[in-house]
């Protein structure tokens, strides 16, 4: 993959994450309005636990994104963090953070 399409990718990735997290930052997480677990109407419970797993798993996609940025720079990136096999260009498309080939992912289950 040519290293411009590659940064578009990344910067498009990296946009789409830190606009989706500007959401939950911009949401008090501790406010008077909560109520204690268990008290009448603490329906925004179940809501800030799924937002803040939420949260979690788009930091999570940062630090990928991060990780894809670094290995762009060094010049690796496209290939397998484990095996230095090239990743496709179509999996890079689909999923610019690609760590590891489609085969290598799947023996570990993922």
């Amino acid at each position: 993959m040519e290293d411009e399409r590659a940064r578009e990718l990344l910067a498009r990735e990296r946009e789409r994450i830190e606009r989706a997290l500007g959401i939950h930052q911009d949401e008090p997480l501790d406010s008077d309005a909560r109520h204690e677990p268990g008290d009448v109407d603490s329906e925004n419970l179940f809501q800030d636990e799924f937002d803040a797993g939420r949260a979690a798993d788009l930091r999570d996609q940062l630090a990928a994104v991060e990780r894809a940025e670094a290995r762009l720079r060094d010049g690796t990136y496209g290939l397998s963090v484990r095996s230095g096999e090239p990743i496709p260009d179509g999996r890079l498309e689909a999923r610019p953070t690609a760590e590891l080939t489609v085969e290598e992912q799947q023996r570990i289950g993922g």
